[in-house]
């Protein structure tokens, strides 16, 4: 059952904060017409790819990271290093399934658009069906999440 509760709102959390995003965005991806400052340099291309780094991503992506962490801020569950890979497995997969919806419900997008011509952000980093950020980040988020369950050897 938590297998599945974590599943179902990692799926609500994704579709709800992709709607947001396209009506913030509208067809226009990567803040590409938002009034936010961009950088570009060494540091963003590893962390970000080929985009730049905007003040819109840089601050959605901390407010989803403090959002994650509240449970603890709460005292609602315990800070251990299980709840802490559960909790950054959330945030990675959120991400991940995030951008994927903001294709497929984007009316500008859809399916047939979700390839490397159509998204320039992507475009450069993209592995066969999917950006190469898909590749790395779900492999980490399930990896984490297995690691929360994994069971004590002291």
């Amino acid at each position: 059952m938590p297998h599945a509760l974590f599943i179902v709102m990692l799926g609500i959390a994704a579709v709800l904060f992709a709607l947001v995003e396209i009506q913030i965005e509208g067809p226009n991806g990567w803040a590409a017409t938002l009034p936010t400052w961009r950088v570009e340099n060494r540091w963003t291309r590893l962390f970000y790819s080929s985009k730049p780094l905007t003040g819109y991503h840089l601050y959605t992506q901390l407010f989803a990271l403090a959002i994650v962490h509240l449970p603890f801020a709460l005292r609602m569950a315990p800070l251990t290093w299980r709840m802490e890979a559960r909790v950054l497995s959330f945030f990675i997969l959120f991400w991940v399934l995030e951008d994927f919806l903001w294709f497929l419900l984007n009316p500008a997008f859809g399916l047939k658009r979700f390839r490397p011509e159509n998204i320039w952000w992507h475009a450069p980093k993209w592995w066969w069906i999917m950006p190469r950020d898909y590749w790395v980040f779900i492999p980490v988020g399930i990896l984490l999440y297995r690691l929360s369950y994994a069971h004590s050897t002291s």
